[in-house]
This record gives structure tokens, C-alpha cells and sequence, in this order.
């Protein structure tokens, strides 16, 4: 569904403003690529994060057991 309304408003910015759509057009790689190492940080950041709250939290889980 993502997919489907990125080119919907893609779409509609070719019949907008057809330049400004095919700069976007060459320039979405470029910036993927750009973002692509904090979108790996984030995941990695989240994956620590939860690790340390499942060991704060194992004790109250086997209490419950």
C-alpha cells in the first residue's frame, strides 16, 4: 500500500511539476543510500534496547511462572 500511494503523490507531482518529478525520480537512490546506515543504527539501538529491558524484566517473568 506503501508502494501504491508513493506513486499515486509521484504521479501527481509529474502532472504538478514535471522537472521537480524527475529530479526526485534520479535523487531517491541517492538519498536512500544517505539514510540507509541510520536506518541500520536505529535497528541496531532498538535491538540493545530490548534486550536490556527483557533482562530487567526476567525476573518478574519467572516470579509469574
Amino acid at each position: 500500500m506503501r508502494i501504491f500511494i508513493g506513486m499515486v503523490l509521484w504521479a501527481i507531482l509529474l502532472v504538478l511539476c514535471w522537472p521537480l518529478a524527475l529530479i526526485v525520480l534520479l535523487l531517491y537512490p541517492l538519498i536512500w543510500l544517505i539514510l540507509l546506515p541510520f536506518r541500520l543504527l536505529g535497528f541496531g539501538v532498538t535491538l540493545t534496547l530490548s534486550m536490556i529491558l527483557a533482562l530487567f524484566m526476567l525476573p518478574f517473568s519467572l516470579m509469574r511462572a
